[in-house]
């Protein structure tokens, strides 16, 4: 409860939430936590200018703009959302994507922050898995690959031709007006139309037929989140084949659920 009544809740590219947060709670907020690609609700991006402006205000309110790149770090850019739209946050935190994987999560910051954590400066820090050699070296294999020439330009390349067809081929093809959004190899297909801009589409979607979409899918072999408010990945090991598969079996199921309707 003590931490529900210390934080603010804004919405999602809104500055002006964000503006009239600041204005109520003058010289109270120390910070601006945000996904910068939202994946916890979806795949939902940051409008044009909504970054930049937290960090503007962040700067002229001498709070800390921190970026939760658990699901954007490596997956959008090697940099991750931060080198994807050039907006440099305070602290950067990063989950078991650093590790290959496995149980490790990381977080970054400007250099007068670091140094305020031990053993360089008075605020101690420490964990049971920390430098677990295993995590370690799968997460530095993992940033080698990541390294390889034409590593991101590949993973582009596959998503958008996944995400075109999955529109061109199963949408389309059904007549379906549903949303697709796409940063990377993240990507999402709401069951809804019109703009993805924040959380209130959780109120908007067909949340009967994602459950019957689903199932549908699952039964035919492919097992995407199960839920509509989940973001979906592309890995670079997925293959044409895979793809072509997935929308085969997104066809058979669109078929059956409007047939059955």
């Amino acid at each position: 409860k003590s931490t529900a009544e210390d934080t603010v809740v804004c919405r999602f590219n809104d500055l002006e939430s964000v503006t009239e947060a600041f204005k109520e709670n003058p010289q109270q907020i120390a910070c601006v936590i945000v996904e910068p690609i939202v994946g916890n609700c979806g795949c939902i991006p940051p409008l044009d200018g909504f970054l930049s402006g937290l960090r503007e205000i962040c700067s002229r309110e001498n709070a800390l703009l921190i970026f939760d790149e658990v699901m954007t770090g490596f997956r959008v850019a090697r940099g991750g959302a931060s080198e994807l739209y050039g907006v440099i946050p305070d602290i950067v935190t990063l989950g078991k994507i650093i590790g290959g994987g496995l149980p490790v999560g990381a977080y970054g910051a400007k250099r007068d922050l670091m140094n305020q954590i031990s053993p360089a400066g008075p605020i101690y820090q420490a964990g049971t898995l920390s430098g677990n050699p295993l995590a370690m070296k799968a997460g530095y294999s993992t940033l080698l690959k990541l390294n390889e020439p034409g590593f991101y330009e590949k993973l582009e390349e596959n998503s958008k031709w996944f995400s075109d067809h999955i529109k061109s081929d199963v949408l389309d093809k059904f007549g379906l007006n549903y949303s697709q959004t796409r940063v990377g190899s993240m990507s999402s297909l709401f069951f809804m139309s019109g703009e993805i801009r924040d959380d209130s589409i959780t109120d908007k979607c067909d949340l009967a037929r994602f459950n019957k979409y689903f199932h549908g899918m699952l039964k035919r072999g492919i097992y995407i989140a199960p839920s509509q408010f989940e973001a979906g990945f592309i890995s670079i090991t997925h293959t044409k084949d895979d793809f072509a598969k997935t929308i085969n079996a997104a066809c058979e199921t669109f078929s059956e659920i409007l047939n059955n309707s």
